[in-house]
């Protein structure tokens, strides 16, 4: 699928618990083969001790399987055995992180994980290893492309390096749960400027087709359920004006915003966004998820970890940041390994984040060298849209799941959509 790849985030390919239930099916067959052999065995002997009774029968024949049901009991045995100790180092790098995580909220919590991650180290000098080798693997691969872009003689380099080398020197890609936004918002006014009835998104290509008109930053979706309950999806668009000596001025969705989030400052566009959906309807406690693309993502981030509001389904594209999202909490991310705004969330995290359905899809979104590198085509929203196709087409269990999300938006009676169109006001 012209490179794509699906994986639970970082270095983890799958989720742990997912891999030790694959596991431990595989010793249950394993010690059927066992059984199987042991019948066999006995067979033979209960033969062997009265040849006349079954003289049709070949006893070496006999042996022969028993000896082949044997041995594939043992392959299938060390097959089980290698995949509970890539369970267990995959534990290991998710543990890491955690353990960073909770030193800033919950020293009994690290503490705890930190019991278990010397059980796990301690147990098998091989899985710290193996962890180590996932985290490198990880790292040598997640900037993969960037140095293949239009260079310009050596020129051009140093940006398309540069996004890489922020996120890991300052470790400003990761949002941190229990670290809320510092600081007051510039003031904004928020108004609705269209509104629409639409039928449900079908795929994750057709949500991010949904990001708002050129005169809206924010859309929101009001469903109203069959039970008369009602949730929301917002749209949040990226960036609309990066250039940085008119940051401060009108458009909230500008380089001023881009820096306070990246640095964890409240930005004007976060607070449109609260706005829009109080607007719309939304109140403490309401499911709202969250379709979101470049700067969107880092005000998805937020709304997910400190928002008032439910959030249990993210889906990004080319975010600066990864949130650390719960078990309850599915993110679905779309990154280009050569995107230079990207690469500023140095990855994301290695352990990744959310849910088992979780799922971060990677590509080089433009392999190909050429000027539209200036414009940072691999960071384009319509590059992340041919992305999304590749993630709609995909048997990956985890892109298929989302087929059960949109079915369930579609029982909805009623979809009212909203754009809002903020601007910055004088204090």
């Amino acid at each position: 699928m012209s490179g794509l790849e699906i994986g639970h985030g970082g270095a983890i390919a799958v989720d742990t618990g997912q891999l030790r239930d694959v596991g431990s099916r595989m010793r249950g067959v394993a010690e059927r083969y066992e059984d199987a052999r042991s019948a066999v065995v006995r067979a033979q002997e209960m033969i062997l001790s009265a040849p006349a009774a079954c003289p049709q029968v070949d006893v070496n024949a006999l042996a022969a399987s028993a000896e082949r049901l044997g041995a594939l009991g043992a392959e299938l045995l060390d097959a089980c055995v290698g995949t509970e100790l890539m369970a267990d180092a995959f534990e290991v790098v998710e543990l890491r992180a955690e353990i960073e995580a909770l030193a800033l909220t919950d020293a009994a919590a690290a503490a705890a994980a930190e019991a278990r991650l010397e059980q796990l180290v301690s147990g098998d000098e091989r899985v710290g290893v193996m962890a180590e080798w996932l985290v490198a693997g990880w790292e040598d691969r997640r900037f993969e492309g960037t140095g293949r872009q239009f260079d310009a003689g050596g020129l051009l380099s140093p940006l398309f390096l540069a996004g890489a080398f922020i996120g890991v020197a300052t470790g400003l890609g990761a949002v941190v749960a229990g670290a809320p936004l510092k600081g007051r918002p510039d003031p904004i006014r928020v108004t609705p400027v269209k509104a629409s009835t639409p039928a449900t998104p079908q795929n994750l290509a057709g949500a991010l087709r949904r990001m708002p008109s050129s005169t809206a930053q924010v859309a929101v979706e009001k469903y109203t359920m069959a039970d008369g309950g009602t949730r929301f999806v917002t749209y949040i668009a990226g960036t609309r004006n990066g250039a940085p000596w008119e940051g401060g001025k009108g458009e909230p969705w500008d380089m001023k915003s881009n820096v306070e989030l990246y640095q964890g400052h409240a930005s004007a566009s976060y607070q449109a966004t609260l706005e829009a959906l109080t607007e719309a309807g939304a109140e403490p406690g309401d499911r709202v998820d969250v379709v979101a693309y470049s700067q969107g993502g880092m005000i998805a981030a937020h709304l997910a970890t400190e928002s008032p509001y439910d959030v249990g389904m993210q889906m990004t594209a080319g975010s600066p940041q990864q949130p650390s999202l719960g078990d309850d909490q599915t993110l679905v991310q779309l990154r280009h390994s050569d995107d230079l705004v990207s690469n500023l969330a140095a990855g994301g995290s290695a352990a990744g984040t959310g849910s088992a359905d979780s799922f971060t899809a990677t590509r080089v979104g433009d392999p190909r060298a050429g000027l539209q590198d200036v414009a940072l085509r691999a960071h384009a929203l319509e590059t992340y849209i041919e992305t999304a196709e590749m993630v709609d087409a995909s048997d990956d269990p985890r892109a298929e799941a989302l087929d059960a999300y949109w079915a369930e938006l579609a029982t909805a009676v009623e979809i009212e959509r909203t754009e809002y169109r903020a601007e910055r006001t004088p204090r």
